[in-house]
Formats: C-alpha cells, structure tokens, sequence
C-alpha cells in the first residue's frame, strides 16, 4: 500500500513576511494588492483571519474586516525562491514530488521508508527541517491516498501532523462533514442537508445511482471519496502530462474583475513551471466550477508550444472573457492548465510578432533568473495581482 504526505506551508505569503519582520509577530497580517485597484487578497496569518479575512477577497474589504492589519505587497520572486527550498527538503526523501503550488506539495515516500522511517517519521523530519533552515511551518497529512492525505493536512492546522492509518479510513472520515469532499461546495452541501446528509459517513451509504442522478458523472467521484478511495498516482512534474493550478475560494466569487487578478495570478505560476521544467506546451485550458457543482472546461489551441507567461495570460483571459456560460457568475473554483507538450529546444512563434515574442521571452527569463538568485521583485508587472488559493483541489 502506498503512503503519500501532503505537505501544506501555513499562511506561507503572510507567514514570510511575520518572519521577515519579527516585531510583527502574533499580530495580523495581509499580503496583497492594492484596495485602490480592485486588488485581492492574496495570503492572510491566522491572527487576521480571525477577523474573517480570507484569499481571494477583495483587498478593500480585508482593510475594512480587519483595519489594524499590517498590510504587504505580494513579492512572488522572495516566495518562489524560498518555495525552491522547500522542494529541495522533500527531494532529499523522495523523487516522487508533485508540486500542487508555490506552498503545497504531494510526495510519495512508500520506496523511502528502508531509509527513512515510516510515514510518520519522514513527516516529522520534513517539519522540523522546514523549521530550522527556514523558520516556517508545514503541516503534514500521511495517508495512503491524495484525497486522505489532503483532508488530513488540513485536520490539525496550523502546525499539525495527522497520519490515517489503512485500517482507520473510515473512523477518520466518517465524522466529518460532506464539505470536506472535494468537489462539494456551498450549493451540493445545501443540497445534502435538505436530503438529510450531513457527514462523510451518510454520504458513504448512499447509492451510487441516486449520487448519479443528483451530481451526474460527479456523483459516482463523490462515492468513491467517500469510501476512502482515490487511485491517483503522485506524478513529477517532469512526467506529467499537463501542469495546472487551480483554486477554490472560500465564497463564491461573483466579480469578473476579481477572478481575472486570481486567474493572473494562476497562469504565473503555471509558466514559472513551465520554463523550470523546459517544458511547451499548445493547449492552453480553463476551469470553472460553479456554486451549483457544474463544472465547465474550455481550451485553446494556439499555432506553436509556448512556455511564455503573455501568451497563456492572453489565451486563459479569452477563454474566461468569450467561452463561459451564458449565466450569472457565482464560480467556486478556477483553475489554468497547460498540455500538448513538446521539447523546450524546440523553436517556438508567439501569439503576438517576432519582436514582441523576443521582448515578452526576454521579460520572463529576466524574471525567472530573479526568482531564482535574488528572491526579490525588482520587476514586477503592473496587471499582477496574485491570489493564493484557499483550498488547493489538484494541481500537476
């Protein structure tokens, strides 16, 4: 049987700022964009989500909730840099390493444990080297599946390690309510209650047909979570087929303005992983889950692989501006991803001119390079607006 952690950094935009500036420590703090800019809130520390602040929010509200807040600017060249080193700390354990984002992580650790220890032990290892070289804090969920894993991440935050032993599956999920299931959000958890179904437990004995019928395809997913069951291998990014990051908010977003900054925000991240894996790709995608459960996917297929940030950015906010629905915007998730992969070697023509290509690749490599020596955002451009997502579904 497998064992895979999820390793999940707490509040890691706001929690590397309180360690940048100790003096603030134990007192609220907001990473984001700015409220005269429709900016949204990319990251919040425990102590000012306390006040209900949460990603994804507008920054203007944040300043409202929470006034007294220490607010900061999203530096994602120091965050990235410091991301590098944690996936080098879970590299020492495991080749097995599936970046979910910039501050999550799913490892496979079963060909690991003759030199390391159990689940258990190579978390703890994790956690208090994560600690010492770089003062932060993870919290670790071991389980024999992703799905387990996840949920157990997130069972004891912040600071918290939760195993699910293979004979405990079902005491550990049961109790727990059928929110927790992802996919599930505000309108299927409405939907359970008024059936009478409230927790994982009266979720699991349910019949697959009336699942079926209630969420279609979805519904038979939802089952097999619930039983416990998630048969996703743990792929390198190296290996995957496509690299994606998507998001799902805490409330349901409504604003066309706000999921354009998170979905920036997405698609940078998604390049960055792109180009560090020498990676191009041609299909870029969209995702969107509504606060019904219906969840929509749309791509375009652009002339030549491209790892350029413009380039997707440009595809992604076509897809979200032309391709959606004609219905009112209430999306619980948004997600980006790249496929159709050919070798970086590869010569490659933009959406745009030659000399814009050159000028947009030029932006990225310079940009990268930052990331990567100097952990500072000596450039930054001037539509970025990041969103550090609330609650991280998949991500290759």
């Amino acid at each position: 049987m497998r064992t895979i952690l999820h390793v999940d950094m707490d509040a890691f935009y706001a929690s590397i700022e309180e360690r940048d500036h100790p003096k603030l420590r134990g007192q609220p703090i907001i990473v984001g964009g700015s409220a005269d800019h429709r900016g949204v809130v990319s990251a919040a520390n425990y102590p000012a989500r306390k006040f209900g602040v949460h990603s994804a929010m507008p920054m203007k509200t944040a300043r409202q909730l929470c006034p007294q807040a220490h607010f900061f600017p999203v530096r994602m060249s120091a965050y990235a840099e410091i991301s590098h080193s944690i996936q080098k700390i879970f590299r020492k354990y495991t080749p097995l390493v599936e970046p979910l984002s910039l501050d999550e992580a799913f490892l496979d650790v079963s060909g690991s444990q003759l030199l390391f220890g159990n689940g258990r032990e190579i978390a703890t290892a994790i956690k208090q080297e994560i600690s010492q070289s770089l003062q932060l804090i993870a919290s670790v969920g071991v389980a024999p599946n992703k799905f387990l894993a996840k949920i157990a991440s997130d069972a004891e935050k912040p600071d918290g390690l939760v195993v699910v032993e293979p004979d405990k599956i079902q005491e550990f999920l049961d109790p727990l309510s059928v929110s927790r299931v992802w996919g599930i959000g505000k309108v299927a958890t409405q939907r359970f209650d008024r059936l009478g179904i409230k927790t994982i437990a009266q979720l699991r004995v349910m019949e697959q047909k009336i699942l079926s019928e209630l969420f279609g395809e979805q519904g038979s997913h939802l089952w097999h979570l619930a039983q416990g069951l998630d048969d996703r291998a743990v792929v390198p990014e190296r290996q995957a087929k496509s690299i994606s990051h998507e998001t799902t908010f805490s409330s349901d977003i409504n604003d066309l303005e706000i999921l354009k900054t998170v979905l920036i925000g997405l698609v940078e991240d998604v390049a960055r992983r792109l180009r560090k894996n020498k990676l191009r790709g041609k299909t870029i995608q969209l995702k969107i889950r509504y606060d019904d459960f219906s969840t929509f996917t749309r791509s375009i297929t652009v002339s030549q692989p491209t790892d350029l940030t413009r380039d997707i950015e440009h595809s992604a906010l076509q897809l979200l501006d032309q391709k959606l629905p004609d219905r009112p915007l209430s999306i619980r998730l948004i997600g980006v991803g790249v496929t159709g992969f050919q070798s970086g070697a590869l010569q490659q023509k933009s959406l745009f001119d030659e000399e814009e290509l050159q000028k947009f690749s030029r932006l990225d490599q310079v940009r990268d390079q930052i990331a990567s020596r100097f952990g500072s955002d000596s450039i930054t451009r001037g539509n970025r607006i990041s969103s550090e997502d609330s609650q991280e579904e998949t991500s290759s």
